[in-house]
């Protein structure tokens, strides 16, 4: 990894990299720093050593408040049209990383704030936390990635519930609607996503990478693709050191020791 990325802050725990957002006051997204994210995913993907990532923000406020609404003011759709491909390169950059993406959501997630949040794998959100998609407030929409994401994991009415008709949520709607996977105290949400990170650093990244891939490719493609797909990469994994590593630290009784190879 490189020593800086804009309006990041990168802080390494064992296996897990920590990305915190952090362009006061309301960590909101320029095109300096959504490209800083699509390169530290591609730098993370490359070290074999990191099986897990998560992302919160600077401070106890905001996770990520999105846009800065300024950009658009003068309707220039040259500067639209290069956030909205700056935001799509760096959600699916962060969407295709390679092992477990848990967003810490230690605030307000507007926007394309709660974007980044749908991109990862899994959201803890602090008690606190209020979620929105407001774009159509302003006249726009969301463009990196929540008419989607958000529609895969709540449904279609809770998604149009909260695009077309500007809803916000708090942690406990969002719970109980499968927006979040966990609710902690306020405070809480780094420290219950890292607990989260060493659990999957348990399990073989080999794994993980794999079946990470089939559970997305479920969102879009039939069981009759998926299924002879799924027995493919089982028996994929057997190329694996890390699977020989499993089976054997199994049968000797021992902890793992993964190679991510």
């Amino acid at each position: 990894m490189k020593s800086s990325y804009a309006n990041l802050q990168v802080e390494r725990r064992q296996h897990t990299a920590i990305i915190t957002l952090d362009n006061p006051p309301a960590h909101t997204w320029t095109l300096d720093s959504l490209a800083a994210l699509a390169e530290l995913v591609t730098d993370l993907n490359a070290e074999r050593d990191i099986y897990a990532l998560v992302v919160t923000g600077s401070g106890s406020k905001f996770f990520s408040a999105g846009a800065d609404l300024k950009l658009f003011a003068d309707g220039d759709k040259a500067v639209a049209r290069a956030m909205a491909q700056r935001f799509g390169q760096a959600f699916e950059a962060l969407a295709g990383f390679r092992g477990v993406s848990i967003a810490a959501i230690n605030g307000y997630a507007m926007g394309g704030g709660l974007e980044c949040a749908l991109a990862c794998d899994i959201r803890i959100a602090e008690e606190h936390a209020q979620m929105a998609l407001p774009e159509a407030t302003v006249g726009l929409l969301p463009c990196a990635g929540g008419s989607q994401r958000l529609s895969w994991l709540v449904g279609e009415g809770w998604a149009k519930r909260m695009i077309l008709c500007g809803e916000r949520i708090d942690a406990q709607r969002a719970l109980s609607i499968g927006l979040v996977e966990e609710v902690v105290a306020s405070g809480g949400a780094l420290e219950a996503a890292l607990a989260l990170a060493e659990k999957a650093a348990r399990q073989s990244p080999s794994s993980v990478a794999a079946c990470k891939t089939l559970i997305d490719g479920a969102r879009t493609l039939p069981p009759q693709h998926m299924l002879p797909l799924e027995r493919e990469r089982f028996v994929d994994l057997f190329d694996t050191q890390d699977q020989k590593e499993g089976v054997q630290a199994f049968l000797e009784k021992r902890t793992a020791e993964w190679r991510n190879a």
